[in-house]
């Protein structure tokens, strides 16, 4: 099973494509892990509830989730499930640790219309492109064939 980051504005947009991402890997199934990225606060009292939080998840749109059930029960042969989470960190490291966390196997490039919803909100493409893993290009719908396109990482003296 293949599992790719999406980063996610919880729009209609960020998840439209995960059907014809899915169907790029059958036979084998994909599990979709949808992260909004946010840095870390620096105050040590929201730092010790950062464990409690859940202020970020009560503005994530009701019709959001619903959107995403819906993809995963119709497209259940393509997709194993989807997962909505929220990455804390601006540093490659700690990237990296939650990429190897999620065991993510390539991310998926943010739509052209991504939006930073919160004050501590980061531009994902900043930790992907440093990130050293596959980086897929969303779908671009010509006619009725679509086309992904996939960018291997490059390797560097460090890996």
């Amino acid at each position: 099973m293949k599992t790719l980051l999406i980063p996610t504005d919880f729009t209609q947009q960020s998840i439209q494509d995960i059907p014809e991402l899915a169907r790029q890997f059958y036979p084998q199934k994909v599990r979709v892990v949808l992260v909004h990225m946010l840095k870390i606060t620096d105050s040590i009292s929201e730092l010790l509830m950062l464990s409690r939080r859940n202020v970020e998840y009560r503005q994530i749109p009701d019709n959001f989730y619903k959107r995403c059930r819906e993809i995963e029960t119709k497209h259940n042969h393509l997709i194993n499930n989807i997962a909505i989470t929220f990455f804390y960190g601006s540093t490659v490291a700690v990237f990296n640790n939650f990429l190897e966390a999620n065991e993510i196997d390539a991310i998926v490039k943010p739509h052209d219309n991504y939006q930073l919803l919160f004050k501590n909100s980061i531009d994902p493409e900043i930790l992907i492109e440093k990130s050293g893993l596959q980086v897929i290009t969303k779908p671009k719908i010509k006619g009725t064939a679509a086309t992904i396109v996939v960018n291997e990482p490059e390797l560097t003296e460090h890996q």
